[in-house]
């Protein structure tokens, strides 16, 4: 019986001391489910939810390097730089490395989709044209070198109201003149503004845009009064048709434009352009100039198209001219090595003639671009 009872004690001290030990034991808590990042493909490839919001964001942008050869009237090379060895002129080459950050952000709202896109860029390089020692151009811009930052976009839209940094309707609403590098041998508009823009979509392929702007530099508004542009298109499947309209308010000027782009095949798209503006062309220096026409003269036309060779190549060509009798030509050859990096040749050829706004002069060149867009 004592060993009975030695043994029923013993077994019962065991158990007091584990739950003793029991008792003293540390809790791990549960963990938390982790909060993964979401896709959102309600505005397109590539956005995702930022965690703890129904806002969606993409971020993207591209990598570029230009090389450029030529004339300076081509806007490709850099000619008449001081020689380091004997002081002489040569020609040499344009060169620019590009980072282009970008983000989108989209969310559906009570009144609307709430948009916001920015996109600013990091250069390094020189600057293409002619300098000289002895001209009035800084002719230290031939040196490469950390050439800045620019906030090329930065607007928020909710609905069709749009406000912030932008480029100006007259050339974002009615296009952009081809899928060529110097695309503007012919100016055909600027680009640089804040904007307060509305934008009507009628769902039926007609859409219309009016848009008040600051302007940027020299031809920033000088009162309360802004510039205005107001435009009007109709898209269907065989393309578009569109034509905007601008007035200046600094000069009191105005300046339109009307596209014609025509998809013919599957492969080959066409579109021709022509500008009109006031009979006012500001030809002496000292009174400024038409913020929105800058080509030559009154008129100007700008055609060409591209034509898909397959999925990877494709041909673009541009050709313009104006009514100081300035001609440009440029055409290139994009290749997609593998999908997201391109690389483009192009050459381009300028020449103008005798006129109220220039002396005569010509120039070709080419511009080699290499670009990784993400």
């Amino acid at each position: 019986m004592n060993i009975k009872s030695l043994l029923l004690g013993s077994a019962a001290a065991l158990i007091a001391v584990s739950g003793a030990r029991a008792a003293d034991a540390v809790v791990v808590a549960e963990p938390e489910p982790a909060e993964y990042v979401k896709i959102c493909d309600v505005y397109g490839a590539g956005y995702f939810y930022i965690p703890g919001t129904e806002t969606c964001l993409r971020i993207g942008g591209y990598v570029r390097y230009d090389i450029g050869a030529g004339d300076a009237a081509s806007f490709d090379g850099v000619n008449n730089v001081p020689d380091h060895l004997d002081g002489d002129t040569n020609d040499t080459y344009w060169k620019q490395a590009r980072f282009a950050l970008k983000t989108w952000t989209g969310q559906e709202t009570e009144l609307g989709t709430l948009k916001t896109y920015t996109e600013t860029r990091f250069n390094f390089g020189n600057t293409s044209g002619d300098y000289a020692t002895d001209g009035p151009t800084d002719p230290d811009n031939w040196q490469a070198r950390n050439s800045g930052i620019s906030l090329n976009f930065a607007w928020i839209q909710l609905g069709g109201l749009r406000v912030g940094k932008d480029e100006s309707a007259f050339d974002t609403f009615v296009g952009y003149a081809g899928n060529v590098i110097q695309d503007t041998l012919v100016p055909y508009g600027t680009f640089d503004t804040n904007v307060i823009q509305y934008y009507f979509d009628a769902g039926n392929g007609f859409s219309a845009v009016v848009s008040l702007e600051e302007g940027s530099g020299d031809d920033t508004i000088d009162s309360y009064v802004p510039h205005v542009v107001g435009g009007v298109k109709y898209t269907q499947g065989w393309g578009a048709i569109t034509a905007v309209a601008a007035y200046d308010s600094n000069y009191e000027a105005w300046a339109g434009k009307a596209r014609l782009d025509v998809n013919a095949t599957n492969e080959l798209s066409l579109f021709l352009m022509a500008g009109y503006g006031s009979d006012d062309d500001f030809l002496d220096p000292n009174t400024g100039h038409n913020f929105f026409k800058l080509w030559d003269g009154s008129w100007a036309i700008w055609g060409g198209g591209s034509y898909k060779f397959n999925e990877k190549t494709s041909f673009n060509v541009q050709a313009s001219y104006d009514d100081g009798k300035k001609f440009g030509l440029a055409a290139n050859i994009a290749y997609d090595i593998v999908p997201g990096f391109t690389i483009t040749g192009e050459v381009d050829y300028v020449n103008a003639a005798d006129s109220d706004w220039h002396e005569s002069y010509d120039g070709i060149g080419g511009v080699l671009r290499f670009q990784r867009s993400f």
